[in-house]
């Protein structure tokens, strides 16, 4: 499974204007929301591709992937073909190649093929950490088809959205986006998958900060890539000033800059949040 999940660490370029800490930890919080909840649109995304590999066999029957971590389950509810449901099964935890650990279960309900416009997949959550952070809510993916493009374009809603960080606390966040297939939907090599994304979100920060957030230049990302190699994100907040987060011209490295009037500041992305420790095992 590829984590796309995006949390910011305070290193700065001395050239930069300084930037107060409660915008930096705005920009943090607003970082792991949005890709934690990306990070579960690839997993959803891998597990469709091992549904379609099975589609090309008995359409009806159930099947269980074991020799992999985590678990992944296709059962049919009904003797219909459609709908199917999707168990991911991380079990107590599977880390992946860039550290990240995620336990409990990400379930998938799919009406039809990932292909076939007007196909949904309605993801929900049974107990379900990603590096720790307890993941809640609702997510529809809808395929809306061909755009003026030729690109296949997929909108996501997210409702209920909440995070519970380690020490308890709890960031909200809900979400209606679109997200264009560029590169690689029809290809055997995930690796080569591009995405614009756009829309916009609104939520409340660990420090009680309501915001609503709109992509203003869209966000391409590249699986390839472990972060967001470009596009512009404006988060207003009620009373406050607006802060931008620019994720730099395409470059797939670990930069961004957060910008605030005449301030800005040069960030580097990783893959925890800042009040994340890690457990030690004796």
């Amino acid at each position: 499974m590829i984590a796309a999940l995006v949390i910011i660490s305070y290193s700065s370029c001395t050239k930069n204007q300084d930037i107060d800490q409660a915008t930096l930890d705005l920009a943090d919080d607003d970082a792991v929301s949005d890709l934690v909840f990306e990070d579960i649109f690839n997993t959803v995304d891998v597990a469709e591709i091992i549904l379609d590999d099975f589609q090309k066999g008995d359409a009806s029957k159930s099947v269980t992937v074991i020799d992999t971590c985590p678990v992944v389950t296709i059962d049919h509810p009904s003797d219909a073909v459609w709908p199917k449901t999707i168990t991911v099964d991380f079990g107590t935890g599977c880390t992946d190649q860039n550290e990240n650990i995620r336990s409990g279960k990400i379930l998938i309900v799919v009406t039809d093929r990932r292909f076939k416009p007007g196909s949904k997949r309605t993801v929900t959550f049974d107990n379900y950490y990603f590096n720790d952070i307890k993941v809640e809510g609702n997510k529809e993916v809808e395929n809306l088809g061909y755009n003026n493009n030729q690109n296949m374009v997929f909108s996501i809603k997210l409702t209920g959205g909440k995070l519970t960080l380690p020490d308890s606390r709890v960031v909200e966040r809900s979400f209606e986006r679109q997200r264009e297939w560029l590169a690689g939907l029809l290809t055997r090599n995930i690796w080569d998958d591009e995405c614009l994304i756009t829309g916009m979100a609104n939520g409340v920060t660990i420090n009680g900060v309501t915001h609503i957030n709109t992509i203003t230049t869209a966000l391409h990302w590249k699986r390839v890539c472990k972060f967001i190699v470009s596009g512009v994100v404006e988060i207003k907040r009620e009373g406050l000033e607006t802060v931008v987060i620019n994720y730099g011209i395409g470059e797939c490295d670990a930069f961004a800059t957060v910008i605030k009037g005449d301030e800005s500041r040069e960030i580097t992305l990783r893959n925890r949040h800042r009040l994340w420790k890690k457990v030690m095992t004796p």
